[in-house]
């Protein structure tokens, strides 16, 4: 019998792994995305900031695979019955791919629901956009690669404007220290305020409450920490952590159950011999190259062999026309070497630009 693979999720590891699962196995694979364009999400800080993303339909980019794509929400799925609920159908499987990604958290901090703006997905940073065309100053919180990728977007797209970076940390914390000096240096020149050691406890309407019993006024707040997943893998009964992502083994499968498997920001992914993985396409890309052979092997009757994985680098856009590439060691810990300016921001767009094609030609992504 031809196994029914279903895969859930069409972001940068879900696309690959149905196309690969697709190409390498003899299975009849199922992608399921509630919207039927594909999404970079690497690149919704330029959306924020007024630039024109080109559309991706999904449909084009499965075209010749022999992949069925449903356009729907996952409401549940019964592990017992091994069904995925729609909202408009039910699809049932013999091999799972969860693959469902993240979203912002809204919900951890008051008011971030209400008050502030994300650049997490296609429409939250539409929002953005659009409430920007007004005027006003800007706070964005969160000092990780998406809220300084955001802040130096929009400072050099609204020169002049006040805008503000509030993070809990220091400036480049993570960062070796010629990494922090030319960030530092961006910064000072696109005229970004730096508010470090800062906890936000609250937003409203006029800015951010701060632990410490001090505010940062804003008109506008661009929330870029702190990150959730969908509690559909906790209701099904999957192992799960405390955030809710499925508990996988080296080869991505999960824990508590041997027909689902797990990638991207939905799975914690701990490699042989590595920590946990970050949440990154980065990361997500290489989940679905070794999964799809996983899959295959397994549907061979061969015993598929752990994901290996290293980082090399962290690559982050300061607006147009400069960038920072942070070369790290193997566990992501930097070294000294950075590439900075235009240079650097021509290395980003082609990391991102390959991110990208390797949706379209997923066999040229390695193997890991």
């Amino acid at each position: 019998m031809t196994p029914h693979i279903v895969v859930l999720g069409a972001g940068y590891s879900g696309m690959i792994a149905a196309k690969l699962a697709a190409r390498r196995t003899k299975g009849q694979v199922t992608l399921v995305n509630a919207r039927d364009t594909f999404v970079e999400r690497v690149r919704m800080h330029e959306l924020a900031s007024g630039k024109t993303l080109p559309e991706r339909p999904i449909a084009q980019l499965l075209k010749g695979t022999g992949i069925e794509f449903v356009v729907d929400r996952v409401v549940h799925i019964d592990a017992e019955r091994r069904v995925v609920a729609l909202s408009g159908q039910e699809i049932a499987y013999d091999v799972l791919v969860y693959a469902l990604g993240s979203r912002a958290d809204l919900d951890s901090v008051p008011g971030v629901g209400e008050y502030a703006f994300t650049v997490a997905d296609v429409v939250s940073a539409g929002r953005l956009r659009d409430r920007l065309q007004s005027g006003g100053s800007i706070a964005v919180v969160g000092g990780g690669l998406t809220g300084l990728e955001a802040v130096t977007e929009l400072a050099e797209t609204y020169p002049g404007r006040k805008i503000q970076l509030v993070t809990a940390g220091a400036l480049g914390g993570a960062l070796s220290q010629r990494g922090r000096r030319h960030l530092h240096k961006v910064f000072d020149r696109l005229g970004i305020s730096k508010v470090e050691g800062a906890r936000v406890v609250a937003v409203d309407g006029q800015g951010l409450q701060l632990a410490d019993g001090g505010r940062v006024d804003a008109d506008v707040v661009v929330w870029t920490t702190g990150f959730e997943v969908p509690d559909i893998a906790r209701k099904a009964g999957f192992a799960v952590d405390d955030n809710g992502r499925i508990l996988v083994d080296t080869t991505l499968r999960s824990v508590s159950h041997p027909e689902v498997s797990a990638i991207g920001d939905a799975a914690v992914v701990r490699p042989e011999g590595r920590d946990e993985l970050r949440m990154a396409c980065a990361t997500g890309i290489p989940m679905a190259s070794h999964l799809a052979r996983a899959i295959n092997d397994r549907l061979n009757g061969r015993e598929p062999r752990g994901m290996k994985f290293r980082y090399f680098n962290q690559c982050i856009s300061l607006g147009r026309r400069d960038g920072l590439i942070q070369f790290v060691r193997a566990d992501d810990s930097p070294v000294e070497a950075v590439l900075t300016g235009r240079l650097a921001a021509k290395y980003k767009a082609a990391i991102v630009g390959g991110a990208f094609y390797s949706q379209r030609r997923p066999g040229l992504v390695a193997s890991v």
